[in-house]
C-alpha cells in the first residue's frame, strides 16, 4: 500500500473510533509522525492532504521543516533538553514534551525572549516508569499553580506515553487516569485543558474512545523504518 492509502486507512479507523465513542471526527487530530523519513517521503502524505506532522528529534526538524510547505503544522514530540529549547521554538508550532516545572519555566523565559507564545503539552508519566520522563500525577498537581503563572506559553493539555501493553485495550486504564488527572486539574484550578495527546499506532483507537484529541501515528502511515 502507498502512503496515501495508509493515510486513508488510518483516517477511516479514526472516524470509526469516533463514531463508536459518540464523538465528532473533527474533535480528533492526526499527527503523522515522520521521524527518520526524508522530506520527499513525507511529501507523499502532504500530497494526500495531511497537514499536521510530528518529529522526535530537532536535527530532523531542521532538515525537513524549512524545505516543506509553510502551511504545515509541526509538533515536537521528543524529549526536550534545555539547550535545544530555543531552536525547537523557532521551528515547531507545538511542543508535547514539557516534563518538569524547571523545563516549563525555562521554556517560558526563552519564549518571552523570542516574543513567542507556543502551545505546549505537559508530559505525564502516568505509570510512574523509571525509564520515562514526565510529571507524576502527584507532582503535577503540586506545582500546577506555578505552571499557570507562566505567561509566555499556552498550556493546552496533557500528553502521555502509557506503559507498554500487548493488547491495545490494556492501555485503556492508563488513558482513563490521564483524563481523570486533566479533569481534576481543570476543576481545581478553574482552567480549560482541552487537549489530550495520547495514542499511537498500536492503541490510538482505544485512546480516542477515552478522549484523546491528538493521536500520534507514524509506522502505520509511512511504513516500517
Amino acid at each position: 500500500m502507498s502512503v496515501a492509502e495508509h493515510l486513508t486507512e488510518i483516517q477511516n479507523r479514526i472516524a470509526e473510533a469516533c463514531a463508536s465513542a459518540g464523538r465528532l471526527v473533527d474533535d480528533v487530530k492526526l499527527i503523522a509522525v515522520s521521524k527518520t523519513w526524508r522530506a520527499e517521503h513525507v511529501q507523499k502524505a502532504v500530497d494526500a492532504g495531511q497537514r499536521v506532522f510530528g518529529e522526535n528529534k530537532l536535527q530532523e526538524g531542521q532538515e525537513k521543516i524549512p524545505v516543506m510547505s509553510d502551511e504545515l503544522e509541526w509538533h515536537y514530540i521528543g524529549g526536550l533538553q534545555r539547550n535545544k529549547v530555543r531552536k525547537v521554538l523557532s521551528l515547531f508550532h507545538v511542543v508535547h514534551s514539557i516534563d518538569s516545572l524547571k523545563l516549563a519555566k525555562y521554556t517560558n523565559n526563552v519564549a518571552a525572549d523570542m516574543d513567542l507564545k507556543p502551545r505546549v503539552f505537559l508530559q505525564v508519566n502516568i505509570g510512574n516508569e523509571e525509564s520515562k520522563g514526565g510529571f507524576s500525577a502527584e507532582a503535577l498537581e503540586a506545582c500546577f499553580s506555578e505552571l499557570l503563572e507562566l505567561d509566555s506559553v499556552q498550556i493546552v493539555g496533557l500528553m502521555c506515553i502509557p506503559p507498554a501493553v500487548e493488547v491495545s485495550d490494556d492501555a485503556r486504564v492508563w488513558f482513563r487516569k490521564v483524563v481523570e488527572l486533566r479533569n481534576s486539574l481543570a476543576s481545581n484550578h478553574g482552567v480549560s485543558l482541552p487537549e489530550l495527546s495520547m495514542g499511537m499506532s498500536g492503541d490510538f483507537e482505544t485512546a480516542i474512545e477515552e478522549g484523546a484529541t491528538y493521536v500520534r501515528v507514524g509506522t502505520s502511515i509511512f511504513g516500517k523504518r
